[in-house]
């Protein structure tokens, strides 16, 4: 009789290190309405890798805008990595961010539209890979950020009201 294979696969009780998310940008969602949400791969140097592996990233200030029919990452503050030592990288550069054609078409011609900015949400790690989530974005007023804020707290009194009501 053939013995079954065993998975060299080690089963542990935590996260797998390829599927997690970096960084988000909490701060988009408050300031933007995100209209549309595409993933897109990062172009990175050895050290920049790294760097977003040890969780390293500010993505605050970054803005992706289409330059020369590519898509390029502005802002993005990759810290550096203390073991590259003359090898780092430079902090802010642009990136080029990867995408099908037909999605760069899409989103090329969002961005072109008055009032609409590619804004990423997060950075993550899939499948060993970094990627960035990438949105179509227009920026909300001061008025509509009180707004949703005051719905979003009779949202949640709602919901405690109906807790103490049912028990």
């Amino acid at each position: 009789m053939a013995k079954a294979k065993k998975s060299k696969r080690k089963k542990t009780g935590g996260e797998d290190p390829n599927e997690r998310v970096v960084v988000r940008n909490r701060k988009a969602r408050h300031e933007y309405e995100l209209i549309e949400e595409v993933e897109a791969g990062v172009v990175l140097h050895g050290s920049e890798v790294k760097a977003v592996r040890n969780g390293d990233v500010n993505i605050d200030t970054a803005f992706a805008t289409v330059k020369g029919g590519e898509l390029w990452l502005k802002n993005l503050d990759i810290g550096e990595y203390a073991e590259a030592g003359r090898y780092n990288h430079d902090r802010t550069r642009d990136r080029k961010l990867l995408l099908r054609k037909a999605q760069l078409r899409k989103f090329a011609e969002a961005n072109e539209q008055k009032g609409l900015t590619l804004v990423p949400v997060d950075v993550h790690i899939h499948r060993g890979f970094v990627k960035v989530k990438l949105a179509v974005a227009r920026g909300r007023k001061t008025h509509d950020k009180r707004q949703k804020l005051r719905a979003k707290e009779d949202d949640r009194k709602l919901r405690e009201a109906k807790r103490h009501f049912v028990q």
